[in-house]
């Protein structure tokens, strides 16, 4: 790989083969850091600690914790998690207070799920070279002579987690890791033959097709925010939670106290449960056709007749989340479900107080007539567009405002081939 010219330093030189790519495990990588808590405050990174054991004289043992060194050359960064949304661009910081004669600057990301660190870029001062899917969308800010921010574009759901900005100097190396949040949403997932059908790896490759990604953990937070789901579904982490609000027998029962029930971890191949998904903000215009409802076998023609494919759930989500979409109406979705979006509640609505994204399951296509919603990338921008008149109702995603149900989930999105399955046509 073509090495990008990037930094001047005042202090040094090098060549671009001083920054090959990585063998295997990339630097720096032998200790293998917890993954950042969700539920922490003040940022919430989890330090690991070394314990020294000698004898006593009565013949016991004693523990002593081993401080961390300080910085010598990066500064702690003022906040430890950055929040960003899905499509935009974010900087993470990284400031050197002290620039040695010869250094190099490596950006990775941690990948809990591999217990390993992926090279995004390394820098030496004089040429810099990215590596990855995520290295050809990002690059140093540089703002000053002391700046190894790292800027990435166009971020995705899998862009999310922990981050390392490591400076090595000859036999000294320190790094500060940072945590990239997307803002989004959880939402609990089924397929048409009902409860319980997934495994963890189908559960995963569910959500992906959604347009979205197994979360870490979310519930232990979406409870706290008005997600309440009787049913146990699939986390990252491969453990199964579900998530009350309101206590009830037929869910742990009347006298354990709200918040996120949990069966540990399970058999990712052979336990079958729901599966938890997480989305981020979507780009793209929305319609749903006024007149008269659709059968199945029409849906799709009528998104494919104004540009625009059927819509997925998370889509939906992304939707009623970030642009506060609220139609009383329900309509066809790609999974062969049919939901609608309620921001204000209101009787004949969904009849429930809070703001929800309602499901009437999934009905037969050829017996049940609902609109379709339909779903395009790329929109201008501004916000929602409603026309007047017997023509459509569309509305645009834009950075809208805020829903009750908001969280900052830590997913990471695998790629996996699927096939989503529908009979559509």
């Amino acid at each position: 790989m073509a090495a990008r010219i990037g930094w001047v330093s005042e202090f040094g030189s090098a060549s671009p083969a001083d920054l090959a790519p990585p063998r295997g495990r990339p630097e720096g990588t032998q200790q293998r850091e917890p993954r950042l808590s969700r539920g922490g405050g003040g940022g919430g990174l989890f330090l690991m600690l070394v314990f020294c054991m000698w004898e006593t004289g009565e013949g016991g043992s004693v523990a002593v914790e081993a401080t961390p060194a300080p910085l010598q050359y990066l500064l702690e960064p003022t906040h430890k998690i950055v929040q960003a949304r899905r499509g935009a661009s974010v900087t993470l910081p990284c400031i050197l207070w002290v620039v040695p004669p010869n250094y190099k600057i490596r950006w990775s990301k941690v990948e809990p799920a591999e217990y390993l660190e992926v090279a995004i870029l390394i820098s030496n001062g004089v040429h810099h070279k990215t590596y990855g899917p995520l290295g050809s969308r990002a690059h140093l800010k540089r703002s000053h002579r002391y700046d190894a921010s790292l800027t990435v574009s166009n971020l995705t759901l899998d862009d999310e987690g922990r981050y390392r900005c490591q400076l090595v100097n000859g036999l000294e190396d320190e790094s500060i890791s940072l945590v990239l949040q997307l803002e989004g949403v959880v939402f609990p997932y089924q397929t048409s033959q009902g409860r319980y059908q997934f495994n963890y790896f189908e559960a995963k490759a569910a959500c992906q097709a959604s347009q979205g990604c197994l979360p870490f953990s979310a519930p232990l937070l979406a409870w706290t925010e008005g997600l309440d789901w009787c049913n146990a579904g699939w986390v990252m982490e491969g453990g199964v939670h579900y998530p009350i609000r309101n206590s009830r027998k037929p869910c742990g029962g009347l006298l354990l106290r709200p918040g996120v029930r949990t069966y540990g971890p399970k058999d990712k191949q052979r336990d079958r449960f729901d599966a938890f998904c997480f989305t981020s903000s979507v780009q793209g215009r929305w319609r749903q056709a006024k007149g008269p409802r659709r059968e199945g076998p029409l849906l799709r023609q009528a998104c494919r007749n104004d540009g625009a494919t059927v819509a997925k759930v998370g889509q939906l989500y992304a939707a009623w989340r970030f642009s506060q979409l609220d139609r009383c109406n329900g309509g066809w979705l790609e999974d062969g479900s049919v939901r609608f979006p309620i921001t204000a509640p209101r009787p004949h609505c969904g009849g429930l107080p809070d703001p929800a994204v309602h499901s009437f399951g999934f009905p037969s296509k050829l017996r049940k007539k609902y609109g379709v919603y339909c779903f395009s990338g790329n929109p201008p921008l501004g916000g929602w567009e409603a026309s007047q008149g017997q023509g459509p109702i569309r509305w645009a995603a834009g950075a809208g405002g805020s829903s009750p149900l908001a969280l900052f989930g830590a997913c990471v999105c695998v790629c996996v081939s699927v096939c989503a399955q529908s009979s559509w046509e």
